[in-house]
């Protein structure tokens, strides 16, 4: 949890200083905690259905 908020006030940060706003900033730091819970869901479900690397159990 710590991880993440410190990666969405880093894209905060980066955010204002290229744009100068800070709506703008709020709103890109607002989406990219939406788009990143997102691909993590997809990234487990995927790798979730990978079987490379797994013990077989028999």
């Amino acid at each position: 949890m710590s991880w993440r908020t410190l990666g969405t006030l880093d894209t905060f940060a980066i955010s204002w200083f290229f744009t100068g706003r800070v709506e703008i900033a709020g709103s890109i730091a607002g989406l990219e905690i939406a788009t990143k819970i997102a691909w993590y869901y997809l990234h487990e479900r995927v790798w979730a259905a990978v079987s490379w690397g797994r013990r077989r159990l028999d």
